[in-house]
C-alpha cells in the first residue's frame, strides 16, 4: 500500500518537473530579454518635454519632441 502511494507521488512528480518547469523557464528567458530592451530619454531644447530617442526628431544633433518645436 505504502509503495503504491509512494509511486503515484514519483510519477506526479515526475509529470510536474516535465511539464511545468518547461514554462518557468520560458518565463525567465523572456524576462531577461525584455530587461535588455533599453531606450535613452532627452529633453526637447525648445520645450523641455523628454522625448526617447526613437520617437524625437534628430536635426543638427539634438533631439526634438514634436514638428512645432523643430520649426520654432
Amino acid at each position: 500500500m505504502i509503495f503504491k502511494i509512494l509511486a503515484v507521488v514519483i510519477v506526479l512528480f515526475l509529470v510536474y518537473i516535465i511539464f511545468f518547469k518547461k514554462d518557468r523557464e520560458g518565463v525567465i528567458k523572456t524576462n531577461k530579454k525584455k530587461e535588455n530592451i533599453e531606450d535613452v530619454m532627452v529633453e526637447c531644447p525648445s520645450c523641455g518635454t523628454y522625448v526617447s530617442k526613437k520617437e524625437g526628431i534628430l536635426s543638427n544633433g539634438k533631439y526634438f519632441c514634436s514638428k512645432e518645436c523643430l520649426n520654432s
